[in-house]
């Protein structure tokens, strides 16, 4: 009977025999379900990918007021649809390591100051035009540009000149830095047409799709690529996004059957989510981080007592309790987490009222202090926000709590209001996360966090090749983030993603983002 289930297994991976009937099969057969499904699985991966059909992704966090710019990309949905048309020189693999994408191999001198990026030949653009490392190099100098509004800004600040030589990209640095592949991994270094200098938004790029209608904030089409290069992604005819802001409606959409995978399952829902017998929760743990950002340089914030008393009013642990659910692990106010290289853990910070009280008594405000927050921000953002008034009342310190629209969020409240809930997926190394967030200069720096002496440790640790000393710089700066930023982080949540069994081909990763680090909807197919 075993040889006989899986050769029906085999049938229904290669189409011969519907899902149903195969499980019908086997249920006559007195096999389980979930036995069922175990071996259906098995025997998909071993036929391959299969091509043709629509993947639909309900995904969150989209707004009328997004760009298909790249530089300009600050949220999931803007994420993911870009890595539908576009491609950076290379990527991170599930596991953490460089994946070559536009970049067919990378060398560095033996100090790791000038790198050579060899450029793939034969890719050519949605428009037809073929890529060149003179492409590239228009690229990198939008997203470098003192004018720039990149969200990479602060990681290209260190370069010292660049330029295209043949097939060759070659970047020459102010100081050596063993980390420029994880960097140049940064979602908004996406590859265009001459740099996509004359048209930002125009969604041209080298990417397995094509973009056939764009309603920001609604709704994303894009069709496969029929010259794309490579046979390992875009397995699907057509990929929709379609943006479902609210929790229970992204859930509701995938347990109707309406996509076949949304980001963001709530974590107060998720194992009631799994055990829906046509849905799996796939829960990715990694840098992610939900936050309370204070913009340091904006009163009542630039007292940093003030923020002192902040950082002691949180109770962590209710948040990871009540907020993700056991999804996830406590935060030290500071953006690293274990899950980054080189790491030191640093003495944790515990909730204790009474040093709140102190520093907010110190700072000589007496005032309330408002925060804004949105289901936007990060799932559960509200009734986070709501545990922390809770918290903070236990020091006598009055918390106001403005609700602000979902729709616009990103662009009217984050980076511009002085106190509200966000949240980063984290970068693959602590210079990365350092040069976009924390960095005085960088375009991201959400927190306004300006230390001069800050800025200067993160550039010498870019060019020391010791590991023990680089790891106590990177302990360092930590401290100096936990210690003087504007930065209240409670907690590091597990991306936690819910995929229909109608598709397959998930993997499992060590680190990313959400969905695969977005990949998930070019990478996974339909089943027969």
């Amino acid at each position: 009977m075993n040889d006989y289930l899986k050769h029906l297994a085999q049938e229904a991976a290669l189409g011969r025999m519907g899902r149903r009937e195969f499980l019908g099969r086997a249920a006559a057969l007195g096999v389980a379900a979930l036995g069922a499904n175990t071996l259906l699985a098995t025997a998909a991966k071993a036929a391959g990918p299969q091509k043709g059909g629509t993947i639909r992704v309900g995904i969150q966090g989209g707004s009328s007021a997004d760009s298909l710019d790249p530089a300009l990309a600050a949220n999931a949905t803007a994420t993911s649809v870009s890595r539908l048309w576009g491609e950076p020189l290379v990527e991170l693999d599930p596991m953490g390591g460089i994946w070559h994408r536009l970049a067919e191999s990378y060398d560095a001198s033996a100090d790791a100051r000038v790198w050579t990026f060899k450029i793939r030949q034969g890719v050519t653009f949605s428009n037809g035009k073929e890529l060149t490392a003179e492409d590239v190099l228009a690229t990198m100098d939008r997203h470098s540009g003192e004018e720039s509004k990149s969200g990479a800004l602060g990681i290209m600040r260190g370069i010292k000149s660049m330029r295209a030589e043949g097939s060759d990209f070659i970047i020459e640095l102010d100081e050596p830095n063993a980390d420029l592949p994880y960097l140049l991994t940064d979602y908004h270094l996406l590859i265009q047409p001459g740099g996509g200098k004359d048209d930002p938004a125009a969604g041209i790029g080298t990417g397995p799709y094509i973009l056939k209608s764009v309603e920001p904030g609604v709704r994303f089409v894009a069709e496969k690529n029929p010259n794309y290069w490579d046979d390992s992604l875009g397995h699907a005819d057509t990929i929709e996004f379609i943006v479902i802001n609210d929790d229970t409606a992204r859930v509701a959409a995938l347990q109707s059957g309406q996509v076949h995978m949304i980001n963001r399952v709530p974590p107060r829902t998720a194992r009631l989510v799994d055990r829906a017998p046509t849905i799996d929760v796939r829960e990715t743990a990694g840098p992610g981080h939900y936050v309370f950002i204070a913009h340091c340089d904006k009163d009542p914030f630039a007292n940093n007592d003030v923020r002192m008393a902040l950082k002691y009013g949180i109770n962590r642990q209710e948040m990871v309790d009540k907020i993700l659910n056991g999804y996830g692990s406590i935060g030290n106010d500071t953006p690293i987490n274990s899950s980054y290289p080189l790491f030191t853990e640093l003495e944790q910070r515990t909730y204790d009222p009474d040093k709140a009280k102190f520093h907010m008594q110190k700072s000589g405000y007496d005032g309330s202090i408002l925060l804004r927050t949105s289901d936007n921000s990060f799932p559960g953002a509200p009734d986070a926000a709501a545990l922390f008034q809770q918290s903070l009342s236990a020091a006598g310190i009055n918390l106001e709590i403005k609700r602000e629209p979902n729709d616009g969020y990103w662009s009217e409240v984050w980076n511009k209001q002085p106190f509200c809930t966000s949240y980063w997926g984290g970068r693959p190394t602590q210079d990365s996360m350092f040069s976009t967030a924390y960095l005085s200069t960088a375009d991201w720096n959400d927190t306004r966090f300006n230390n001069e002496q800050f800025d200067q440790l993160l550039y010498a640790a870019r060019a020391e090749l010791d590991e023990a000393k680089r790891t106590q710089m990177y302990a360092d700066m930590s401290t100096m983030v936990r210690d003087e930023g504007g930065l209240v982080c409670p907690m590091f949540n597990s991306f936690i993603d819910g995929v229909s069994t109608e598709v397959d081909g998930w993997v499992d990763a060590k680190t990313g983002f959400e969905l695969n680090n977005f990949y998930a909807p070019m990478k996974m197919w339909v089943k027969a």
